[in-house]
């Protein structure tokens, strides 16, 4: 039985929100838990809201499943809109930056 949950328009890049990711790829539930609450990166929180977030949906679709059952089975960060800005620089010219947003995509399935 699988189970996700999708945070979108997420203000971090892709690249940062995946090196978070590929921590608790593959870890049971209480693990992955356990490891983002001290990684020391921002990010890291957010994920961890996207994983209760999954985990909460897996218990609603069938009542009697324990969390002790369930693993990451995909933890993905997908490349959400990109926000293009000006900064403004000396002599009246002006520097273009993107500001990267992502889709964190979490799934979590029982160990069958």
């Amino acid at each position: 039985m699988e189970s996700r949950s999708i945070a979108r328009y997420v203000r971090v890049s892709p690249r940062k929100a995946d090196q978070v990711l590929r921590l608790i790829r593959g870890m049971k539930v209480e693990r992955a838990e356990e490891v983002l609450r001290f990684t020391p990166r921002p990010i890291a929180r957010r994920v961890g809201k996207v994983l209760k977030s999954a985990v909460a949906n897996a218990k609603k679709k069938e009542e009697k499943l324990k969390e002790e059952e369930l693993y990451v089975k995909t933890a993905v960060a997908g490349a959400g809109p990109i926000l293009k800005r000006f900064l403004p620089r000396a002599h009246g010219r002006a520097t273009r930056f993107w500001k990267r947003t992502s889709h964190i995509t979490i799934i979590v399935s029982t160990g069958e």
